[in-house]
């Protein structure tokens, strides 16, 4: 429910609006939940609490430590603290994580996660493990705002934004199942164990032997719609002293929320991906409908303006193939000449398309996908074409959505009207 206190989410338009959630969820319990907070909001939450500054920004310090760097989940395991402090947090605070409602495994080694919220909001994410690296896919909001056509995700309405705490959980639980904490430092309450086969495994992602070593903002929602709670996430995942994934190992993928853009690069300045997916006015107005609010042009000025994008950390352009609708030669071409004139630093993801219920497109032939990459290639911009991965669990690009009901044409067709007339 709308109250004063918490104004309606910043997106355009007035469809689903719901109150932007607090970035510490009041608790049935009265404790506060500190994952995803900073340290100076560990501080400011610690002080709130009753200690002295001295004291609150010493354990803020150590509380940031045991959260993010071992992901702890137990005060009374937390060794230097005195065993009185840990009493006195205990009653006051928690360690919150997700709660997983179902994880699956895919026949290719990927996996998903159904998770669910303290007020009963379903999302996903999923992980991706590769040869030489290992990737998450890290959800922004429950539902979406947008309504891509292709996308199974853009079928739900929005519900609302993910917290801070929500998004950096996602990464500790993660850690939490893939037993990647330093050992003899497992969190106790999270059901999580690091067995020698899984450090023997982990040990050939990367040289500190870690499987997670990637995170794409890719899952459910539209980031750029939920700007201030991502940067607060990514900036804890960033930190030095706790989780410290480099911003170089970070990705973030938009739909082409244009104003938004240049204050990731500023305030964020981790590496940017667009899901572009047409050429044209025609064809990217049906695929990505926010086309008709911020057009082609506009979008990839934006990309070309993007602080930090230099030819080593090029912009990944997002391009499902789907048949008779992108793939052409001529789409080709003319992504080709679009990229150049823009002077882009660019590199071009090709992604067979993920079929799901209800949908009336189907994947581009592997013959297609072929000639088309090539012709990207010949154009001197790189263009692999990405192996879908976790098909058989719904998990691939394009497919996550947290609801299994299906939905009819009409349906579908009336929810997408709906969010058009929203986005303007």
């Amino acid at each position: 429910m709308q109250t004063a206190a918490n104004p309606l989410m910043p997106i355009p338009g007035a469809i689903d609006p719901v109150p932007v959630p607090r970035a510490v969820t009041p608790r049935e319990d009265g404790r506060v939940d500190l994952m995803g907070l900073s340290r100076p909001q560990i501080k400011g939450a610690l002080e709130e609490a009753g200690l002295d500054q001295k004291q609150a920004k010493l354990r803020s310090k150590q509380l940031f430590h045991w959260l993010y760097h071992r992901g702890e989940t137990d005060f009374d395991a937390m060794t230097d603290l005195a065993k009185p402090m840990r009493g006195w947090m205990a009653e006051r605070f928690v360690v919150g994580r997700p709660q997983v409602v179902e994880a699956q495994v895919s026949s290719d080694g990927t996996r998903k996660w159904l998770l669910r919220s303290d007020d009963g909001q379903d999302y996903e994410m999923v992980f991706i493990p590769d040869a030489d690296r290992g990737t998450l896919c890290v959800s922004s909001q429950v539902g979406c705002t947008l309504n891509c056509r292709f996308c199974h995700t853009g079928t739900m309405r929005l519900v609302r934004n993910l917290t801070p705490g929500e998004i950096v959980g996602q990464v500790m639980l993660a850690r939490d199942a893939l037993g990647e904490w330093p050992k003899g430092n497992m969190s106790s309450g999270n059901g999580a164990s690091a067995n020698d086969d899984e450090a023997d495994d982990a040990s050939q992602y990367s040289p500190d032997g870690r499987m997670l070593t990637n995170i794409v903002m890719m899952g459910m929602g539209e980031p750029l719609y939920n700007f201030d709670h991502v940067r607060d996430a990514l900036k804890v995942v960033m930190d030095g002293d706790g989780l410290a994934l480099s911003k170089r190992r970070i990705t973030l993928s938009t739909s082409g929320v244009v104003p938004m853009m240049a204050r990731a690069g500023e305030e964020i300045g981790v590496n940017l991906a667009v899901s572009l997916h047409a050429v044209t006015k025609d064809v990217r107005d049906e695929l990505v409908p926010l086309n008709r609010k911020y057009g082609i042009e506009e979008l990839l000025q934006a990309c070309a303006d993007y602080p930090g994008a230099n030819n080593a950390r090029r912009i990944t352009f997002e391009y499902v193939m789907i048949r008779d609708k992108n793939d052409s030669d001529e789409d080709a071409r003319e992504l080709v000449r679009l990229l150049r004139h823009y002077k882009l630093p660019a590199k071009v993801n090709l992604i067979p398309f993920n079929p799901w219920p209800g949908t009336d497109y189907e994947c581009s032939t592997p013959e297609r996908i072929r000639r088309f990459s090539d012709i990207v290639f010949e154009g001197g911009i790189s263009a692999p074409v990405r192996t879908p991965r976790g098909r058989d669990i719904m998990a691939a690009c394009g497919q996550l959505k947290s609801a299994s009901e299906k939905k009819s044409r009409a349906e579908l067709d009336r929810l997408a009207a709906e969010k058009q007339a929203a986005l303007g």
